[in-house]
């Protein structure tokens, strides 16, 4: 990250689901300028404690087994729900928020709750999903990015502002 801050003026990071829940663990919100995120997981014990509940699996079931497969196709494992107890996510960065109000992995009220306590702009996508995908969707996605930062985006192209000789 220092060698980014070194070249560019501004980072701004982009990320969606999972990804934004990585990158508020990475330690790196200092260096960041701005975020976005779009339909983040900010709550990931919630969320696998909701698959918990979607599997009918215990907490004790899954210490005991350590994995449990799930038939909606994901790994439930003790090892992590323990790491991501013990390793809360720290975002100080200013943050922009896209959820979609049919998100099934992040709750509405969750959603709310971390955009409040954390002061980050939240903008709630009517009908939109937790993955972004029709055209339509993508089109407010780029709407919602260059109204915020005043660049057009499309999402095959990147756009990068290096630091001018003189800044």
């Amino acid at each position: 990250m220092a060698e980014l801050n070194a070249e560019y003026a501004r980072i701004i990071l982009i990320a969606n689901s999972i990804g934004a829940y990585f990158s508020m663990c990475a330690g790196i919100d200092r260096s960041i300028s701005e975020a976005f995120f779009i339909s983040p997981i900010v709550d990931m014990e919630k969320l696998i404690c909701e698959m918990m509940r979607w599997a009918s699996v215990t907490e004790a079931e899954l210490k005991e087994k350590g994995v449990i497969h799930t038939a909606f196709g994901e790994d439930l494992s003790w090892a992590y729900l323990c790491y991501v107890r013990a390793h809360p996510p720290i975002w100080t960065a200013p943050t922009q928020i896209l959820y979609g109000s049919r998100d099934t992995l992040t709750s509405p009220d969750v959603i709310r709750d971390f955009a409040n306590t954390h002061n980050r702009s939240l903008t709630i996508l009517e009908g939109g999903e937790h993955w972004f995908h029709t055209e339509a969707q993508m089109a407010f996605l780029d709407n919602w990015i260059l109204k915020h930062t005043g660049v057009a985006v499309t999402w095959m192209q990147n756009c990068f502002h290096k630091r001018s000789s003189n800044s």
